[in-house]
């Protein structure tokens, strides 16, 4: 067995076991970082980038469309071959060296296999060959591990050889007929997409569309599913799936209902990475979510650390926010506090300070790339009153704004703006309309700011821009 030594053991090198290690390496330490599949992880192959390339020429095509002028110049269908080449190249024609390179620019070792703990500090990778490498953290091992498809207990479903995000963001071809169990951000956009492309879309949704969200959020989008041809049925569980010898899929729903498709997506959720890295060797449930205090460090059902705090888990596999860029922001608050722990740095004069992964208590942005585009941050209206804040909410028509007018001929769209009363700060903002996810930063600014309501009147928006909706919405408010 072969052997090695560095500062700090990453496994997985997706964009959050990535920043890990950059961050560690820039703080004066030594990482290697352990990876089963392809550098660059979820996101870079078979999420956030080929999903949203897929998404993209068709919002394009429907900006242009909005317009006198551009849509006169607009003689064709989408070409569903082209947005595949295209979708093909923004994966990287899942190779990733690339990404490689990266590293090895970047002074980070990397180990290709599955890595286990194998106990403390002790990282043992197992390649393709069956040979095992043992990696040993003078300071700490970080996983990194991310999320996959949960794929529920449904009769004949596993059988049927369901899609997942990941056969629907790298397809070769798009299906005649596409079926998606779900109703949440992937299936959602997943459905817009393929809608697009060409596939007949039936959406069989359980609990509602984008049920997280504020509620007018689901209801614009199911409309606008509906308008662009996707049958999407609310209140519909699945029972059993069955494809047959010809490959069609034949869905039997709970009140009898029979609905057939080329190919099924399962979008109903994700389940950590973690049921083979070796965790029941450190007294820990393979398998599980990892919980972590604030500084990312793993602690067990007592809210124990494990041993003397040397392990740490960041991104998707913790549960806090199973977003790309959240975990990124993870990332580099754990490498920084183990740079501060292995050099005895001193952070701040609170303990730890910059340190610290806090912003997924309350200030997270997301963008949901559907038809209409959705962003927010912060808190709903319903979970800023579930956490115990008195509220005032503000909503505005978007279409009112004059920059919403130049930017497209029949522009809808929605603000909601959630100020918390006591501190007269915002605490969540959605907005729903063509590109408003260049807005959402603003609003991200302004919440872990927590900049009062007096001083944003003197934040003027430029004229005439969609971004005037936040001076319309302080004029809501009132002084």
């Amino acid at each position: 067995m072969r052997k090695a030594t560095y500062d700090v053991v990453v496994i997985g090198a997706g964009p959050v076991g990535e920043n890990v290690a950059d961050r560690v390496v820039q703080g004066g330490l030594t990482a290697a970082i352990v990876e089963r599949e392809l550098v660059g992880g979820e996101c870079s192959y078979w999420a956030c980038m080929p999903t949203k390339a897929l998404l993209r020429s068709q919002a394009a095509l429907r900006a242009a469309r909005q317009l006198p002028g551009a849509r006169e110049a607009v003689t064709g269908e989408l070409d569903a071959k082209a947005v595949l080449r295209r979708r093909d190249a923004v994966a990287s024609h899942w190779k990733d060296d690339g990404q490689v390179s990266w590293l090895d620019s970047a002074g980070i070792a990397l180990y290709r296999g599955q890595g286990r703990i194998g106990s403390d500090r002790i990282v043992e990778v197992t390649d393709a060959d069956g040979a095992t490498t043992s990696l040993t953290a003078r300071h700490a091992v970080v996983i990194a591990t991310g999320t996959g498809a949960l794929v529920p207990d449904i009769a004949g479903l596993r059988a049927a050889a369901p899609w997942t995000s990941r056969e629907a963001a790298a397809a070769s071809e798009v299906p005649g007929r596409l079926a998606i169990i779900g109703g949440g951000v992937v299936a959602t956009e997943m459905a817009t997409a393929y809608a697009c492309l060409g596939s007949a879309v039936t959406m069989l949704v359980r609990d509602g569309v984008l049920t997280a969200a504020e509620p007018f959020v689901g209801e614009r989008v199911t409309q606008s599913l509906r308008e662009a041809g996707v049958s999407v049925q609310l209140g519909a569980e699945v029972t059993s799936v069955n494809r047959d010898g010809d490959g069609t899929v034949h869905i039997t729903l709970t009140d009898g209902t029979q609905v057939e498709a080329d190919e099924i997506l399962v979008a109903i959720g994700r389940t950590p990475h973690t049921h083979d890295i070796g965790l029941d060797r450190i007294g820990l449930q393979p398998g599980a979510w990892l919980t972590v205090d604030d500084t990312l460090r793993v602690v067990d059902g007592t809210g124990a650390l494990i041993g003397d705090g040397w392990l740490y888990a960041a991104g998707d596999v913790n549960r806090r926010v199973l977003l790309t860029h959240q975990g990124k922001y993870q990332a580099r608050a754990v490498g920084d506090v183990i740079v501060a722990r292995a050099t005895g740095e001193a952070a701040d004069d609170r303990p730890w300070g910059r340190h610290v992964a806090t912003a997924d208590e309350r200030a997270v942005p997301q963008v949901v790339f559907t038809d209409p585009e959705i962003a927010s941050v912060g808190l709903t209206a319903a979970a800023a009153e579930a956490a115990g804040l008195r509220i005032r909410v503000v909503d505005y028509d978007l279409a009112a704004v004059a920059g919403a007018a130049l930017h497209a001929d029949g522009y809808q769209g929605h603000a909601r703006m959630v100020v918390d009363e006591d501190r007269r700060v915002i605490v969540g903002v959605t907005l729903v309309g063509p590109d408003v996810a260049e807005l959402i930063h603003a609003a991200t600014i302004a919440i872990v700011g927590e900049v009062p309501l007096e001083r944003l009147w003197h934040a003027v928006p430029a004229y005439p821009t969609v971004s005037e909706v936040w001076l319309r919405l302080l004029e809501a408010y009132g002084r």
